[in-house]
């Protein structure tokens, strides 16, 4: 291959054709639920304790908004990862929703209907020339109820550039955390569950909501090999036999041979399934090997970026509560979570409008960061409130 090169030629031949929808084969059970918002470190009772959901709004459990992400066939990248691009590995560069009323609950069927967006390459200094690629996510239950569209972004680089630019190579250690520092993490993110607790099945009204004002801070962490698998592992279709895959051909999208393999293949699953979950084997398992992560120009085990943005959807409906909702969240990755830190999430009232569909909107910025301030994402979001 050319020096400093990235092939992208063949992604003309995918943009704007549907590609083969992902389907669960059994409806969503409360238990998926419970499962998401323990990996997602979100206690939030509405979406985890029968008590408490019995007596909110719906009755019953109800799945966090950030839950539609989990009921597809590979974190949303589906679509933005069509097109062979040579020698080539992907992370998330982002994700953009758009929620439109249904909720998900026990007993429903959820399709996921796939189509490439666009793509664009540009210069890094991560990887040089790298694919910013972006394709649509549209979620359907079984009425036909459009529950949610996910825009996502992938990054698509050639993996021997990202090593050989070494950008995160000094950065292979994990952080030593004290007792004593872990101990004020730990009340600080008690902090934002307190909150929760605190407005429980109340309402939070937009009138009484200030611009300027900052929303309590979550934090996340920190992270290990053990809270990425769980992460992992709460996405159903991870789990052998639970999805229609349509399967990919990782080889033929230009994954390099050591890290493609059989992920999500629907005919290896029958035969050797280990293969397949891409906790072992394939893209993803950089996220839990190190020795792999460093063969993709990650210095450590890193998060999934689908999961960083369950994280900030997670913040902000905590924080509206069960009678308020996101109605859009765009945001933007810029670098990973890696073993060893803490996520800190941070939001501040931008303005106030009420929508052409007479909505009472909140506009907000968040910013996600490490413990060293390192900024890990950014995102506009408007939610929902009920006006008094």
């Amino acid at each position: 291959m050319s020096d400093k090169i990235l092939d992208c030629s063949d992604l003309d031949n995918h943009m704007g054709k549907p590609i083969a929808p992902a389907s669960m084969k059994e409806p969503l059970n409360n238990n998926d639920f419970r499962r998401w918002a323990q990996a997602m470190h979100y206690p939030n009772l509405l979406h985890y304790d029968h008590d408490f959901a019995a007596e909110s709004r719906y009755g019953r459990l109800v799945a966090p908004q950030s839950f539609a992400v989990a009921t597809d066939d590979g974190h949303g990248a589906g679509p933005a990862c069509v097109g062979m691009i040579p020698e080539s590995h992907l992370i998330f560069g982002g994700d953009e929703w758009w929620f439109y009323g249904p909720k998900m609950f026990a007993g429903d069927w959820i399709t996921n209907e796939k189509i490439p967006f666009d793509y664009v390459v540009k210069d890094t200094k991560f990887a040089g020339p790298t694919c910013f690629q972006r394709g649509d996510n549209n979620y359907y239950n079984q009425n036909g109820d459009f529950v949610a569209k996910q825009r996502s972004t992938t990054i698509r680089y050639r993996a021997d550039l990202a090593v050989e630019m070494g950008a995160m190579a000094d950065n292979t250690d994990d952080p030593v955390w004290t007792p004593e520092a872990l101990k004020e993490l730990e009340d600080k993110k008690y902090e934002y569950i307190k909150m929760m607790h605190e407005l429980g099945h109340g309402k939070r009204y937009w009138d009484d909501v200030e611009v300027n004002s900052e929303l309590p801070v979550r934090v996340i962490g920190p992270h290990s090999i053990a809270s990425f698998t769980t992460e992992w592992r709460a996405y159903p279709f991870t789990i052998w036999g639970t999805t229609n895959r349509p399967g990919y051909d990782l080889a033929g999208m230009g994954f390099t041979e050591e890290m493609a393999g059989y992920e999500n293949d629907p005919v290896m699953e029958k035969d050797n399934p280990e293969w397949t979950d891409g906790a072992y084997f394939g893209p993803s398992r950089g996220h839990l090997f190190p020795e792999y992560a460093r063969k993709i120009g990650m210095p450590r085990g890193y998060g999934y970026g689908a999961s960083m943005g369950a994280w900030i959807l997670d913040y902000l409906s905590g924080w509206a509560g069960e009678w308020g909702q996101v109605v859009h969240c765009n945001s933007s990755y810029r670098g990973p979570a890696f073993t060893g830190d803490s996520t800190i999430m941070t939001g501040t009232i931008v303005e106030k409008s009420t929508d052409e569909d007479g909505r009472n909107i909140v506009q907000v910025k968040c910013k996600m960061t490490n413990q060293l301030g390192h900024v890990m994402a950014t995102a506009t979001a408007e939610v929902e409130l009920p006006k008094k």
